[in-house]
Formats: structure tokens, C-alpha cells, sequence
């Protein structure tokens, strides 16, 4: 009885200090909305500034639909569909044939204001994954509106050019919503972009990657049981841009393919079926410096790469199969043994065809040089010798971040930050023998970070209910529940600034090692079994909560997400 008052008063003690850091933070509205709560608090629906001057004006909506995906009887899903009131006409452009929502187009410095509305029959609202705006423009399930409720989003585009996503974020029934079809491309462009005459129009394709499920019906199935949350859920039919079998017709020239992994949980390590090396010009946060030339490429659930695609000398009528090719290692053996299933993770199988056409002879040239990108070092950041731990721990029924389930009043001492400062994170599986080579070779050892108890109180004791990271018993036993986790950081885009690996899972790795694009700047990485990512992320201009999360979305509708408070 005493370890569960002790619990309680920390909890009221986490609660009482994470709301008067909401006040000192400036939002008093939100202090306001979680006192005496026990639930997510619910803000009001935003309401249009009238001191805010927008260039771009959309309505957004959310609703239900039936759309033709397979041959016979259309598929229920919900959608976004927009009415461009103000700006550019290219800034709405519908995808000809898909359930997916319209591609935004956006200029950087271009103030926004989008009205979402709910016409769905639950409680939406919806992040611009990939967006350096305030805390109450990001989409955070606080801000979630009911059916029939209209939030209006103001922000001014900071970012440079990439393509971003936006979709729901709903407390703990994300998943569901991006399953059914709540997707869709924001693409920035910039001045630096242009210069480089890079493909456009016809010749920029997005290509949003998805899986799913049908019954007999031609309707999504998703989900049945816990057992299908607990790895992700898998479909067996790859979807591109909202169609089955997807093929483009391509003229013998250079193309510009815009990739999204739109999927729940699914990885993929994209390479053509003839070996034609991939070449890369971009990754979530925009242009890499130059062109990245590799045999495939690894695309997590929320990634984004930029494919620098070019059919030149090919003869008309021939064909270049994308696939995803085979690796092994992102799921635990258990884990494996139920997605035997006719598109198993990590077998071989085809995403689209890409025809050629029409046989042209003009093409583009590859620019040697693409941007510049404005590097931060170790030195510069707040805390160089204690970087913020964020510790992945999986246990039966229990996804975590740092040894917590997420609740929006549990913002621990490590995770409030100072605004306008550059941290330094390491993230690294929690399971019994360390993270990485950080947990014998660098100094901090157990004191990694002060207001964490230390990684053996994580790994061995309980922090916040659940099993924590000692659930499975530390050692061997959590590393037979460990599988590969896609970490979404909402706010700035990071640098990831180094990669190590346990040896014990060294095979596997070296089936997707080859995959990863680091040069760029990210806002998801894939963190495999036993490896330690260390980045270095800025929390400059906004002060407010802003996400973390696994971003296989039934893991973060279980639970595995937090907060950082920046004050």
C-alpha cells in the first residue's frame, strides 16, 4: 500500500509541476484545460485571427467516402479533400484516382491558414509531420475537435524545401484514422530549390507507399486484436498512391519521385529489380547536400526520400520493376512467426512498375551540388557530455518511451527544455545489457542523464506503471521482444550525428545498413535492435508541448509517445 501512495503523490507532484511549467511557458489557455483533469484535456476549437494575414487560405475536410480501389465494390475510407479560398492554384493539387488526400504545395514565407473540418463521426485533428510551427498550430492531440467542430491552423512556412505530410493525430486512434485513408503530401519549395531547374509538373511524381488489408468485400480490415498492434499491423497488399498494381508511364528522360512510407507499421528497403543504383537527392527535411548514390534505400513509416529517377537510353516499352527487396531483423522471431501471411516483413515483393513510354531526347543533368545545409556540432549544443536519453523498451502488451506510457501531465525533468536551445538526444533499445558502445566507452555511464533515476533504475525498477523497461526481464529476454522502431521528433528537424550497433545483432543489420541516408536532415530515424542513434535537434522560436513517438502507429496508440515541454 505504501509504493502505491508513494506512486500517487509523485503523480500528483509530476502533474501539479508540469502544469505550472504550462503557465511559465506562457499557455495559460492549456493550464487552464488540464487542471482537475484526469483524461486528455480538450482545448476549444481555434478560432481565425483577424490580425493574421494569410497568402494561403484552404478549407480542409475530413470525411467519409467510398472510393473504387479494387475491381467490384468501391472501399469505405475517410478522406481529406480541400477548397482552395485564397493563393496560388497550385498550391491544392487532387491525385488523379486516390482516396489520399490533395498534395499542398507551399512557399517558404508564405503565411497559411487552413479550417479543418471534423465531418468525420469521432474526434480528429491533424499534424503537419515535418512543420516547424507553434505548439498549438502542431496537431497535438489536445487540440482535437469533435464532429462538426472547425480548428483553424495559422503558421508561417520556416521550413525549407522537402515534402512534409500532414495527418490525423488523435489520442490513441491515429493509427486507425491513416489506415482508412487520412493522408496526404504538403510539398515547400524554396529559392535554393529552384535554381536547380530539378523535374516538376508531369515529370515530379509522389509516391506514397501504403499497405493494406481486404476482405472478401474489397474493405479494409484492420486491426482485430491486440495481437495485431503489438508488432504493427501488416497488410498484404501494396497500394501506391491509392491504387493496386500501380504503374507510371514514363518518357526516357529524368524524373523527379517524391517518396512517402504512408503506412502504419510497414518498413521497406526500396531497390530496382535490376540493380540500378538508387540515387538520392533528398530525405524528410529536404535537399542533401549532393547527390547520395546507394544499391537501396531503407523508407520507415513517416520518411521521406527524394529519388532522382532517370529512364535516359531506355528503349520504349521496357519496364524497371521498384521493389522491396529482402532484410531481416525489424521484428522479433515471435513476432515474425505470425506475418507468415502472402506478404511477409522483409520478403521480396513488387511496389510498382515504371514503363517507358515515349522515348525523348532531352533530359535534365543531375546538379553535383543540391544545397547547403547549416550544420550544428556537438560543441554546440546545451548539454555536449549528457544527452537526453530517449530509451525504446517493448514488453508483452506494453510499448514505451523512457519507461513511461504516454499521459499528457507526466512531462519528466529531462524532457522539459529550455527554448531556442540545441540538444544533443541518444536513443538506444533499454534491454538489460546497455545502449550501445555509449554504455561502456563514454563517461556518463550511469549518470547518462541526472533527473532519469540512471539507466539501471530504468532498466530494473519501475518507472510509471507497465512493465518498464525491466518487463521482460532485462537482458535476453528483452532483446527477444526487440524489433526496429521508426522515432518521430514533432518541432525542428534533426542531424543524426552518429550510428552504433550491438554486435549480437550485427547479421541483421548488415541486411539494411547500406540503406540509411544520415547526410540529410530528418524528423523520423529507424532505430534497429540493439542500436544507439545519436542527433542533434534544435528547440529554437516556440515554447509550448511538442511530441515524440514511435511512429509505427499502433505503437504510439499504445502508448509509446511523450512530451517535450519547451519553456
Amino acid at each position: 500500500m505504501s509504493d502505491y501512495n508513494n506512486y500517487n503523490s509523485r503523480r500528483r507532484f509530476l502533474a501539479q509541476s508540469s502544469l505550472g511549467l504550462l503557465a511559465f511557458a506562457g499557455l495559460p489557455g492549456l493550464l487552464n484545460a488540464m487542471e482537475g483533469m484526469q483524461a486528455m484535456p480538450k482545448m476549444p476549437p481555434r478560432k481565425a485571427s483577424p490580425d493574421f494575414k494569410p497568402d494561403v487560405e484552404i478549407e480542409l475536410f475530413c470525411k467519409q467516402a467510398s472510393v473504387p480501389i479494387l475491381v467490384g465494390r468501391e472501399t469505405k475510407v475517410m478522406q481529406y479533400s480541400a477548397k482552395l479560398l485564397q493563393g496560388p492554384k497550385e498550391a491544392v493539387t487532387e491525385i488523379p484516382g486516390s482516396y489520399l488526400g490533395p498534395v499542398i504545395r507551399l512557399q517558404k514565407g508564405q503565411k497559411v491558414r487552413i479550417h479543418l473540418h471534423n465531418g468525420l463521426s469521432e474526434a480528429t485533428v491533424t499534424h503537419w509531420h515535418g512543420l516547424h510551427v507553434p505548439a498549438e498550430m502542431d496537431g497535438h492531440p489536445l487540440y482535437a475537435i469533435d464532429p462538426g467542430q472547425v480548428l483553424v491552423y495559422e503558421f508561417e512556412v520556416l521550413n525549407r524545401a522537402g515534402m512534409n505530410i500532414y495527418h490525423p493525430h488523435p489520442h490513441e486512434t491515429t493509427a486507425k484514422q491513416v489506415y482508412h485513408g487520412l493522408a496526404g503530401a504538403l510539398l515547400v519549395n524554396d529559392d535554393e530549390e529552384a535554381v536547380l531547374g530539378l523535374p516538376s509538373g508531369e515529370y515530379e511524381i509522389p509516391v506514397v507507399i501504403q499497405d493494406r488489408l481486404f476482405d472478401t468485400d474489397n474493405q479494409f480490415i484492420y486491426a482485430r486484436g491486440m495481437h495485431d498492434r503489438m508488432t504493427g499491423f501488416y497488410g498484404d497488399r501494396i497500394l501506391v498512391n491509392g491504387r493496386a498494381d500501380f504503374q507510371m508511364d514514363v518518357d526516357s528522360r529524368a524524373y523527379r519521385l517524391r517518396f512517402l512510407n504512408g503506412s502504419t507499421a510497414r518498413i521497406y528497403k526500396l531497390g530496382w529489380d535490376d540493380g540500378t543504383p538508387i540515387t538520392v537527392i533528398g530525405v524528410d527535411g529536404g535537399l542533401l547536400e549532393k547527390p547520395d548514390i546507394k544499391p537501396y534505400v531503407m523508407l520507415a513509416p513517416g520518411e521521406r526520400l527524394d529519388v532522382w529517377a532517370d529512364f535516359s537510353g531506355r528503349s520504349e516499352g521496357s519496364q524497371l520493376v521498384m521493389r522491396s527487396l529482402s532484410f531481416s531483423g525489424v521484428l522479433p522471431k515471435m513476432g515474425m512467426m505470425m506475418h507468415t501471411g502472402s506478404l511477409p516483413v522483409g520478403s521480396d515483393y513488387p511496389i510498382f512498375t515504371a514503363r517507358v513510354a515515349r522515348k525523348v531526347s532531352d533530359s535534365p543533368k543531375l546538379p553535383a551540388t543540391l544545397s547547403k545545409i547549416n550544420r550544428y556540432q556537438i560543441t554546440d549544443t546545451a548539454n555536449p557530455n549528457k544527452p537526453v536519453p530517449i530509451a525504446i523498451s517493448e514488453a508483452h502488451m506494453a510499448m514505451q518511451l523512457n519507461g513511461r506510457p504516454y499521459a499528457y501531465n507526466d512531462v519528466q525533468d529531462f524532457e522539459r527544455i529550455p527554448v531556442n536551445t540545441i540538444q544533443l538526444m541518444e536513443v538506444f533499445h533499454a534491454h538489460g545489457g546497455g545502449h550501445g558502445r555509449h554504455a561502456t566507452s563514454d563517461a556518463q555511464g550511469a549518470e547518462h542523464q541526472g533527473g532519469m533515476m540512471g539507466m539501471g533504475g530504468m532498466r530494473h525498477g519501475r518507472m510509471g506503471g507497465g512493465m518498464g523497461m525491466g518487463g521482460m526481464g532485462g537482458g535476453m529476454g528483452g532483446m527477444m521482444m526487440a524489433m526496429a522502431h521508426p522515432i518521430h521528433f514533432h518541432g525542428q528537424q534533426f542531424q543524426i550525428v552518429s550510428r552504433s550497433i550491438d554486435m549480437a545483432t550485427g547479421d541483421d543489420y548488415a541486411t539494411v545498413r547500406d540503406g540509411f541516408i544520415d547526410s540529410g536532415l530528418k524528423d523520423t530515424v529507424l532505430v534497429m535492435p540493439g542500436e544507439t542513434v545519436r542527433i542533434i535537434k534544435p528547440f529554437q522560436d516556440f515554447k509550448g508541448l511538442f511530441m515524440y513517438h514511435c511512429h509505427n502507429l499502433e505503437h504510439e496508440d499504445m502508448g509509446m509517445m511523450r512530451d517535450f515541454l519547451v519553456v
